[in-house]
């Protein structure tokens, strides 16, 4: 008989292509794993993986058994959160991916209110680049993932809870440095500096201020603290979004911002999720918790 155990086992050998660290993640031993794998493969009546020179293949049916087995999968899950979500409308566990251009501006702003509202709730988070998040909520190693948009969801639902606009930061010897508002037209001779490909803030930064990708004028960094850094030694000027001002600026005197100027909101923040996700009840209340949190948290800088 087929079990959802040997499933499990099935997809995270998937996952690894390795039995010994699927066996690991599993907590089992490689040779309960590899024995319930033969198993489950005598019950089915053909091969989903290949084993050669310590290498571990997917066959072509079992690649076809594995989606399925991950649909099953992501149901049970389903199941289980939908029976804890009436004793706890979080459930127990909840894992939340969140990209980096957002987590360490937000992250100090909302976790202490979930766990004042949620103190029974285990919360899992997950750093990441937009696409590699959208795939985890996808395949469901993931419940959910705190994204800027716009961005392709490739079929998964949103929940916008805040908006905001980019500023753009120079040193005080900068010319234009620390008029109230910059346009886009402004910025062309100002050395403009912004992250590497695959961050969509460079994306959504791009579009709003109508610069190429191939500008001669974009310099790539890897993080938002190195582009300060850089603009701090008067490399060049950058953007950067409003809720990550204050942390940025706080300790560096010498750099003055300029909101940009241009048609906005320039991004949207928002809680992503499969359209089959059984916790809606759950995001929907920690959506108003972000919004709030947010709201308040800028009301006490005015």
């Amino acid at each position: 008989m087929l079990t959802l155990k040997q499933m499990d086992y099935a997809l995270a050998v998937k996952k690894t292509l390795h039995f010994k660290k699927a066996a690991e993640a599993c907590f089992i031993s490689p040779s309960t794993l590899s024995n319930a794998i033969t198993e489950m493969e005598r019950h089915l009546g053909f091969q989903v993986f290949e084993r050669a020179n310590k290498k571990v293949f997917v066959t072509t049916l079992g690649m076809e058994f594995l989606q399925q087995a991950q649909s099953i999968h992501l149901q049970v899950r389903d199941i289980q959160r939908l029976a804890e979500s009436q004793v706890e409308p979080l459930g127990k566990v909840l894992s939340i991916g969140i990209i980096p251009t957002i987590s360490p501006y937000f992250l100090p702003i909302v976790l202490p209110k979930i766990k004042q509202d949620f103190p029974g709730l285990s919360l899992k988070i997950e750093e990441g680049q937009s696409n590699k998040l959208v795939d985890k909520v996808k395949n469901g190693e993931l419940d959910m993932a705190i994204l800027a948009l716009p961005y392709n969801l490739d079929g998964l639902i949103s929940l916008k809870f805040w908006e905001e606009d980019f500023y753009w930061v120079a040193h005080h010897e900068t010319k234009h440095a620390g008029t109230k508002e910059i346009r886009a037209t402004q910025l062309e001779h100002s050395e403009l500096m912004l992250l590497e490909d695959g961050h969509c803030l460079k994306d959504h930064i791009l579009d709003a201020c109508k610069i190429s990708s191939h500008s001669k004028h974009v310099v790539k960094a890897s993080s938002l603290v190195t582009l300060i850094q850089l603009v701090q030694g008067n490399m060049g000027t950058t953007l950067v979004p409003h809720m990550a001002l204050d942390q940025l600026l706080s300790s560096n005197k010498d750099l003055l911002r300029s909101h940009l100027n241009e048609p906005g909101p320039h991004r949207e923040i928002a809680l992503i999720m499969r359209p089959t996700y059984s916790g809606m009840k759950g995001a929907e209340l920690l959506k108003d918790l972000f919004k709030d949190a947010m709201s308040q948290h800028l009301s006490s800088k005015k």
